[in-house]
């Protein structure tokens, strides 16, 4: 699991909503134990078939002094998501205790017992078009692919409606225009240079954070989510019983490739290898072969990509002008106009110099600095350009009698912090809108002393 995840689960207050939910509580408390880091997972076994709390000096002994910050932190992790807390013992003391129904719960999940979470599909006969793991892997990549090639730009990825709000909510999209369709920004392009796995991580935790203002149950999708990691790969499930928000959910999991569900109406679905391993952070495909070395580049400004993947041919001509491109080969070039371009959609130098390093072939890493330094250099200079004007509101003081006057007022501002501009020989200056009563009210007052 992602740390950023922990702070988002926190905020959901699992201890009372998702992990008394049954069966979900279960898959859940699992999942914690599973993943927690390790020496909150030493915490909770230490103390899972304790009846009594335990004082906080005692559990402190269980770590050696120079690991106090690890201690710390997962004490933090605990705290965060109400898997244990403080609870006054007799004399005064401060104890620990873990949450009795997590507590309860994961007896349950460890030594086997509860209620299956999945309905048994056998009511519902064989299905004619069932999915083989192969065409899930597929199907899943796919459909990932597709909201990728979406934030780059590709003419032929469509997504709903939903997404491309969720999408320009996180962050990773912005219309520059209303009515005008959405590109990618600095985020957006960061987040394509992770891989599938964090990607999917960032995405659903965005989604999570906006489910509530969707109209959805958070505690019921987070605790369904979780189900799903403990699924297995190839086999259908039914939809029997899910309530409509859960339906709902179902169908933007569908069209994240987390699920396969062959008709909307379809009264079975089949999990995806993207969600089983979610919980566990494991990629969702066995080799990511896009971020494989596959670029070369030339002090001539030329890249040549060695790749047959849309993706990455799209992402490099976010910063570069297509010139050539074979079946296994595309030839771009690296001008002023395009790497300001990208600049001026929110794509930052480094992040163009990263994607390149990163993606380097193997014949260019056998060589020091990786990629050309006039590369890497003009990029930087091409960024400065932009750079060079700043915009600031203010407000405009001229018309001064004398230089004195002028200096006088000048020196106030400044003294203040508010002078964003002078110009002694023209005698003007600009203040911040926020400094300007405070400068005219001196200014007001000099001309009533004098």
């Amino acid at each position: 699991m992602r740390s950023d995840s922990w702070a988002c689960l926190a905020q959901v207050h699992p201890s009372q909503a998702v992990l008394s939910s049954a069966p979900g509580g279960l898959s859940l408390c699992f999942v914690f134990r599973s993943e927690l880091p390790g020496l909150a997972k030493n915490y909770v076994m230490r103390m899972l078939f304790l009846e009594q709390p335990l004082p906080q000096a005692a559990v402190a002994l269980w770590v050696k002094k120079e690991y106090v910050k690890e201690q710390e932190e997962s004490s933090d992790v605990l705290l965060g998501l109400r898997l244990w807390h403080t609870q006054l013992l007799p004399g005064g003391l401060q104890g620990l205790v873990l949450n009795p129904i997590f507590k309860e719960n994961l007896r349950i999940a460890l030594l086997g017992g509860g209620k299956a979470w999945s309905d048994d599909t056998s009511q519902l006969g064989p299905d004619k078009h069932a999915r083989d793991v192969p065409s899930l892997d597929k199907y899943a990549e796919e459909r990932w692919e597709v909201i990728l090639h979406f934030m780059v730009g590709s003419p032929s990825a469509a997504v709903s409606q939903d997404l491309a709000q969720l999408l320009s909510q996180a962050g990773l999209m912005k219309s520059s225009e209303p009515g005008e369709p959405p590109c990618i920004t600095s985020a957006g392009f960061q987040f394509l240079l992770l891989d599938t796995s964090s990607q999917l991580w960032y995405f659903m935790l965005q989604y999570l954070q906006s489910a509530e203002t969707r109209g959805m149950d958070l505690v019921e999708i987070l605790s369904f989510l979780f189900q799903l990691s403990f699924s297995t790969l190839g086999k259908d499930y039914s939809v029997e019983g899910m309530s409509d928000s859960l339906l709902n959910f179902l169908q933007h999991l569908r069209e994240f490739g987390l699920v396969f569900q062959r008709k909307r109406k379809s009264r079975r679905y089949y999990p995806t290898r993207l969600a089983i391993n979610l919980s566990s952070g494991i990629s969702g495909t066995t080799t990511d072969t896009h971020n494989q070395g596959f670029v070369v580049v030339e002090t001539n400004y030329r890249v040549y990509a060695y790749t047959d993947s849309e993706l990455q041919i799209a992402l490099i001509a976010l910063f570069s002008e297509m010139q050539y491109r074979f079946p296994n080969l595309v030839v771009a070039h690296v001008t002023r106009e395009s790497v300001q371009q990208a600049i001026a959609n929110g794509i930052t130098a480094e992040q163009i110099i990263h994607f390149l390093r990163t993606r380097a072939h193997p014949v260019m890493l056998r060589q020091t600095p990786v990629l050309p330094p006039t590369i890497t250099d003009q990029i930087r200079l091409w960024e400065l350009e932009r750079d060079r004007l700043r915009f600031s509101e203010g407000v405009l003081y001229n018309q001064f009698l004398s230089q004195v006057d002028f200096e006088l007022l000048r020196n106030h501002a400044r003294d203040l912090g508010v002078l964003v501009f002078e110009n002694p020989a023209k005698r003007l200056m600009v203040v911040t809108p926020a400094g300007h009563s405070d400068v005219k009210r001196f200014w007001k007052r000099q001309k009533q002393s004098s």
